[in-house]
Parts: C-alpha cells; sequence; structure tokens
C-alpha cells in the first residue's frame, strides 16, 4: 500500500500548488492545450506554497525551491478556508476549457485532474471532518495525525549535506510542533460537531503517542537523526543539542496536548466502527469510496461483489491446496496451518528476514525485461517498519523514490511480530510493496516524460493499488511461483484478502457490523492471526473505502488488458500494454480505460 503522506498528495489535499523554477509546458502551445498546461503551472505553484513537503518528497527543495526547505503545511483555520477555496477556483477554470478541443494525452490529463478538484470540491463543501475532503474523518489516529509521519518524514526524506539543511531541519523541528497544534485545534472543533474516534481507535492512538513521547530525548528518532546524519556528513555544530532543546521545549509539549485531549475525550466515545453514526456518515462514504475506487459502484454492490470473490477465490485455493496434500479443514483452516512457519520473533531473525526479502527482489528484478518495455532507474530497499509507530501501522507500505533519483524507492515491512508476516506470503508482499508493483509502477510515473509535474504528485489507489494486485496475479504467469505452491498459494491468499476488505469495509460503514463482527469474519476466512486482523480492521475505520481500492482496481487492469488482447489478437504485446498504462502516469479507474483504448488505436485496433 502507498502511506498515508502518498494517499494526501494523490488526493490533492486543498488544491494543488513555484516558482520559475518549474518549466512551463504552456509556452508553446496554443488555444484550450495552452491553458490547460498555464493551470497546471499556477496549480503546482500553489501545491508547493500550501504544502512544501511536496518538493521534499519529490526531490526538488533546492536551487529556486530551496525556500521550501525549512518550511511545513500549514493547517489553521484560515489555511484549510483559503484552500478550500483555492480548490474551487481551479476547478471553475479547469471546467472553462474546452474539453472537446483536447486530443490523446492532454484529454487524459484534464480528465485526471478535473476529477481530482471534482472530489476534492465536493468534499470539502460537504464535510467539516478533519478540514474537508473525504476518505480520512478524524484528525488524530493511529494512521493520521503529524504526529504519525513526521518523524520519519525529516529522517528518510528531508536530506542534509549541509549547514542550512540542517538549520532548515530544526525550523521544520518548530514547525512540527506548530503543526501538531494545529491540528488539536482541528480535532477540538470536530469533536465539538460529535466526530470522535472510536475507543478502540482512541486507545490504540495512545499507545502510539505514549511511545512516543516517553522515548528519551537522546534516543528520539527527530534528534538521532540529525545527530548522526550531521556527523556523517562533518557539519560542525551541536545539532543534537539543539534539536534536543526543540524536543523538549517545543515538540513534546504540543505531542502532550495531543495526548490530553485525546484522554479527555476518551471517556466519551462510543465503540461503534462505522462512519455511518457521523452526521452525514453515509454520504461521507458513499464520496469516500468515489475518492478511493474511482468508480460508481454502491456500498451494496461492493459488498456482494467481495463476498462472491471470497467464494471464487476459496475454490482455487481448494484446489491448490489439494495438489499439496492439504485436504482437511477450511481453506481459512489450511492457511492458518501454513502460517505456522514464520521467521522467530528476534532481532536476529528479523534481519535475515529483510536480507531475504532484498535478495527476492533483485532476483525478481532479473525477470521483468520480458513484460515491460521500460523498467525503472531507481533502486529498491526493503527496511523494517520504524519501532515507534509500528503498533498501529499496516503490514506493508511504500515510499516512493525523488524524482531527481537521490532517493530510493522504500518497501516498509512490519515486524512488530513476525507471526504476522507468515513465510508463505511474503514473496507476494514483496511483489505489491516492491517489484512490479508500487515501486516499478511509481518509478515509471516519476520517470515518465512529458507529462505535467501536476501528474507526477496527484495518484489514485484504485489504479496504485489495483496495479500492486494485478501484479500479484501477474506474477504467476512470470514464474515467480513456479517451483513454489506455497508461495501461490500465499498469492492467492492476500486475493482473498482482499476480497475480504470489499466485505468488511462495507461491513462496517454501511452495514453497521461492529469491529469485532468484522475481525472475526476477517480472521476465521483468512486463517490469520488475530492480531494482524485487528490492525487491518482499525486501519479501514479511519480510512473508509481505501481498503475497497485494491480489487476493484484489480479488477479494471485486468478488463482492460483483456480489451486489449481481443482488440489486436497477435498484435498484441504485453509489455507495450504495460508501457501504455505505466508510462500514462496515475489517472482514475474510468480515464485508464480511456488511456487503454487510446493504446488500441493507436496500434491499428478497434477500441
Amino acid at each position: 500500500m502507498l502511506n498515508r503522506r502518498q494517499m494526501m498528495f494523490a488526493s490533492a489535499a486543498a488544491g494543488f500548488a513555484a516558482t520559475g523554477g518549474l518549466p512551463s509546458l504552456a509556452l508553446a502551445r496554443e488555444g484550450e492545450v495552452a491553458k490547460l498546461n498555464a493551470l497546471f503551472d499556477e496549480a503546482m505553484a500553489l501545491q508547493l506554497r500550501q504544502s512544501p513537503e511536496t518538493a521534499t518528497g519529490l526531490g526538488l527543495d533546492s536551487g529556486d525551491l530551496a525556500w521550501t526547505k525549512g518550511l511545513l503545511s500549514d493547517r489553521s483555520f484560515a489555511a484549510i478556508e483559503a484552500g478550500a477555496a483555492s480548490t474551487s477556483k481551479q476547478l471553475a477554470a479547469l471546467r472553462a476549457i474546452d474539453r472537446r478541443a483536447l486530443k490523446g494525452m492532454d484529454a487524459v490529463n484534464y480528465d485526471t485532474v478535473e476529477f481530482v478538484l471534482s472530489v476534492q470540491d465536493e468534499g470539502n463543501k460537504k464535510f467539516t471532518y478533519a478540514g474537508g475532503g473525504s476518505g480520512a474523518p478524524y484528525v488524530l489516529s493511529q494512521l493520521t495525525g503529524s504526529y504519525q509521519y513526521m518523524p520519519d518524514f525529516l529522517d528518510t526524506q528531508h536530506s542534509i549535506e549541509t549547514k542550512a539543511d540542517a538549520d532548515a531541519y530544526l525550523s521544520r523541528m518548530e514547525g512540527f510542533a506548530r503543526l501538531m497544534d494545529q491540528e488539536t485545534a482541528l480535532a477540538k472543533r470536530d469533536i465539538a460537531d460529535g466526530v470522535i474516534p472510536p475507543d478502540f481507535i482512541i486507545d490504540k492512538t495512545l499507545i502510539q503517542m505514549k511511545a512516543f513521547a516517553d522515548t528519551p530525548t537522546a534516543e528520539a528518532p527527530l534528534v538521532k537523526s540529525i545527530a548522526r546524519r550531521t556527523k556523517e556528513k562533518n557539519i560542525a555544530g551541536d545539532w543534537a543539542g539543539e534539536a534536543s532543546k526543540i524536543y523538549e521545549n517545543s515538540v513534546l509539549p504540543a505531542l502532550k496536548r495531543q495526548i490530553a485531549l485525546m484522554e479527555s475525550i476518551r471517556p466519551k466515545a462510543n465503540h461503534d466502527a462505522g462512519v455511518w453514526r457521523l452526521k452525514g456518515g453515509a454520504d461521507y462514504y458513499a464520496l469516500s469510496l468515489k475518492n478511493y475506487t474511482t468508480s460508481t459502484l454502491t456500498p451494496d454492490e461492493i459488498h456482494q461483489l467481495g463476498l462472491d470473490m471470497v467464494k471464487s477465490i476459496e475454490a482455487e485455493a481448494d484446489k491448490l491446496f489439494k495438489k499439496i496434500g492439504m485436504t482437511q479443514g477450511t481453506v481459512g483452516d489450511r492457511m492458518r496451518k501454513l502460517g505456522e512457519d514464520f521467521y522467530p520473533n528476534t532481532d536476529e531473525a528479523k534481519e535475515q528476514l529483510i536480507k531475504d526479502l532484498n535478495e527476492k527482489a533483485k532476483w525478481i528484478e532479473k525477470q521483468l525485461p520480458a513484460y515491460f518495455g521500460q523498467l525503472p532507474k531507481a533502486p529498491l530497499e526493503i527496511r523494517r517498519v520504524p519501532k515507534a509507530i509500528e503498533a498501529g501501522a499496516p503490514g506493508g507500505y511504500y515510499n516512493s523514490p525523488s524524482l531527481d533519483g537521490k532517493r530510493p524507492g522504500i518497501y516498509w515491512i512490519n515486524l512488530r511480530d513476525t507471526k504476522e508476516q507468515a513465510k508463505y506470503t511474503l514473496t507476494t508482499l514483496t511483489v505489491h510493496e516492491g517489484v512490479p508493483g508500487h515501486h516499478l509502477q511509481l518509478s515509471l510515473s516519476n520517470e515518465a516524460k512529458g507529462l505535467p509535474m501536476i501528474r507526477k504528485i496527484v495518484g489514485f489507489s484504485g489504479y496504485a493499488e489495483g496495479w500492486a494486485l494485478y501484479s500479484e496475479q501477474l506474477a504467476v504467469e512470470m514464474g515467480i511461483y513456479k517451483n513454489d505452491p506455497r508461495g501461490q498459494i500465499g498469492m492467492l491468499h492476500d486475493a482473498l484478502f482482499r476480497a475480504v476488505r470489499l466485505v468488511v469495509d462495507t461491513g462496517m460503514h454501511h452495514k453497521k457490523w461492529t469491529r469485532e463482527q468484522a475481525v472475526k469474519y476477517m480472521a476465521e476466512t483468512m486463517g490469520d492471526e488475530e492480531s494482524g486482523s485487528i490492525t487491518e480492521i482499525e486501519r479501514y475505520v479511519v480510512w473508509p473505502g481505501q481498503a475497497c481500492s485494491y480489487m476493484i482496481g484489480k479488477i479494471v487492469w485486468l478488463r482492460a488488458r483483456a480489451k486489449a488482447q481481443k482488440a489486436l489478437g497477435k498484435k498484441f504485446d504485453i509489455r507495450e500494454f504495460h508501457d501504455a498504462g505505466l508510462l500514462s502516469g496515475m489517472t482514475p479507474l474510468t480515464v485508464l480505460e480511456q488511456v487503454v483504448d487510446n493504446y488500441i488505436v493507436s496500434k491499428g485496433g478497434k477500441a
């Protein structure tokens, strides 16, 4: 999965956002195309003003954009209001362009950005939860809030090469404290409107916040990061001392104010899991589904689709189990049996697990040229999820490489308990998060020529997670499981996992299932450790709709490929199909179908 910061970029949270440092695509164009690309340039400039972290995430925070490096986003009430106004203004300007005059990639670019702006604008106008929009109703949870991602952002994405970079890091530490206080104010407003996370979400959030707060200053990741990296670069100064002062005088007090707020609302919280209980909750969930899946399926349709796919995948898994001599019990029972083979829960074994996965990824990379015309230049690294956030973090997620190629793509695996990472599922997880999943797709999007910069920072869970899930099935065709039947069952385990998600996500947010009902259904169907099921279910509680994007996206990718194969017959080349879909950048699923139609026509077929 993509981490939440990448999802925020993908949703263009407050409108898009320069400076003269970004090349304008409008200069050499005329008419409606010129207007479109001029608008994209303006939108990118605004995005960088509103979210300086975007420049850092893309590796653009130097030269003309060096001013962004010491700054963080503003989540004050005034900034949120201004962002909503900007989104409405941009949407009106975009719709003033004559869509009929656009062809090819210009039309794709228009439709992609129009979708983002229209969904965001609708959310801003209808809902105030967490500052507007959709898909994440709670400002503070185990997966939302700057406390959850900022230390890792500063450590892995804020580069330190010079004294100015280190000074900017300290400035961002101060900004982090300010951002947490803004979030506290925003959460208080939501609480007054009855937007309170369920009691079990507050409990998990407090576990993480207190683990952060209880870490001795000298051991705090924020302090250790700048101390380590300035030493490596021989940058003179007492950086650990300076960071410690900011940490103790600004960061910790702001964090403790968030802890106090969460403790104060705990007695008021109820146990209902779904957003249906919030004012306008049904409409919020419907828009969240649209945002994440980029489809028009209703909650009832998605729920039934999930139930049907669970049966279908279980039948396929049963056949494979019988081939390896496992015939007794339900599919979940037999998956549970396979899940008993895992790495020991020791630091030494966890280091070996990371080493083994890196070797597996290198082997898979050698198989890619037969299936992809263009391969990513950015390297892939596999790392352990930081201990400070592993309690509430997902089993695996991915950080995209920087545009300048200086920062690799990083696939993070959660090793809080190795029982949750059964050996038979690890190859599939590596396919999904690494290659040919997120790393290949996002790296190629970054490296694609001719895409406006705004297209490189907006993305779609349905497209990206759908691609990663499609990749798991593609791995079978690539022979990755040829001598590993248990690994192929692991692929079906994860496909079943995504089908189950359709059921439990709509179950909780639409059909009013309890947390316990959802956990029971997932654990029994999957044969997984209950602790892992709990973490997953609680994730869906705070990101309503996101978990549905995987399977729906996979279905659209498979349908698009089948259409191209039928239309082109012997002319069909899977490498060209993959390049067409990936080098066009992330799009809503409806626009992906348009991209594939364009590819079919370009090869002499009839779409």
